[in-house]
């Protein structure tokens, strides 16, 4: 099969023709019809994230129709479409495991990070951490709720009840997590590069009450923040927006250094937290929820061997909504 293998940390994917996969009991083969671009991709491709098995082929947010099964497998029949996340396998005994808290398994592997993802013509991936596409949602626009959408949901739900809501970083997840607390009844607040007037325009058209650069003030504070930039330094930016008694949330793998600020904006029993993965529970209930909505989303597509300029795109922040790879079907 044709991949986009990553050799060595920051350097780029090569195009290359490698064995497609062979699936142990427990695994499924799909075809690949598409798999959305995200930040983590990023951080892997630099180094950034640490024991990654390389060589490699990145990509967590697949999409694509069985091909093959495990001699284990009963969920799924040859035919079905099924999306792949970021979290691809647990221990399922440890204490995280057995309190709900799988996101968190110390032995816990991840697609595209230490299993070969999506950026290939076929993937093989564990059926236990497959889920099935909700009908009305084509393969290209389903695969940003798969990590976008799920780690947007997750942090959301870290918010509690926060009625005004800042984002910090209006990209793939900020863009489906509006939709969702607009939905909710929550008033959104973006927050962009400086003087991104294109996302802006972006984020009030899809509903929110403000939108400005992080350099910003909001015209009213904020309950809680959510911080998609892996940029420390919107920490205390966003402290300073939060009202008493909210809430920071960090949703990416990886953040550059936060640098000290004075006690005083966290007092008044503001918080700080991260989020880690996802949990199998946020799938279904998420992809559950996102028909409902409907959660649309919006995706910038490239074919899969502008992998690379898709990656660069991506941190130049020049993607609307999600960056999606298109692979094409034999």
């Amino acid at each position: 099969m044709r991949a986009m293998i990553l050799e060595r940390v920051k350097t780029p994917l090569r195009s290359v023709d490698i064995p497609s996969p062979v699936p142990t009991d427990e695994q499924i083969v799909l075809q690949v019809s598409a798999c959305g671009i995200c930040r983590t991709d990023l951080h892997v491709v630099d180094g950034e994230l640490a024991e990654s098995n390389l060589p490699l082929v990145p990509g967590h947010q697949i999409v694509g129709r069985i091909v093959e099964l495990g001699r284990s497998v009963e969920r799924f029949r040859e035919g079905d479409r099924v999306g792949v996340p970021w979290l691809g396998w647990t221990c399922n005994h440890c204490q995280y495991c057995t309190s709900g808290r799988e996101n968190l398994c110390d032995q816990a592997r991840f697609t595209g990070y230490h299993i070969n993802g999506g950026y290939a013509e076929f993937a093989a991936a564990d059926q236990r951490f497959c889920f099935p596409i909700p009908e009305g949602y084509p393969d290209l626009q389903a695969a940003p709720l798969l990590c976008a959408g799920l780690i947007g949901y997750r942090s959301l739900g870290m918010t509690g009840d926060a009625r005004r809501l800042g984002l910090y970083g209006f990209g793939a997840a900020a863009h489906i997590v509006a939709q969702v607390a607009i939905y909710q009844g929550r008033e959104v607040y973006a927050f962009t590069r400086k003087q991104d007037q294109a996302k802006q325009r972006f984020a009030r058209e899809l509903g929110a009450a403000w939108a400005g650069d992080s350099t910003q003030r909001p015209p009213e504070q904020l309950d809680g923040a959510i911080i998609f930039a892996p940029v420390g330094s919107l920490v205390p930016d966003a402290l300073k927006s939060v009202a008493k008694g909210g809430i920071v949330v960090c949703a990416g793998i990886y953040m550059s250094e936060i640098p000290s600020f004075p006690y005083e904006l966290l007092w008044g029993e503001r918080a700080i937290c991260s989020v880690a993965n996802l949990t199998r529970a946020d799938g279904e209930a998420f992809l559950k929820l996102a028909p409902e909505i409907p959660i649309r989303t919006e995706v910038t597509l490239f074919d899969l061997p502008q992998a690379n300029e898709a990656l660069e795109a991506l941190r130049a922040g020049r993607i609307k909504g999600a960056g999606v790879l298109v692979v094409p079907g034999r």
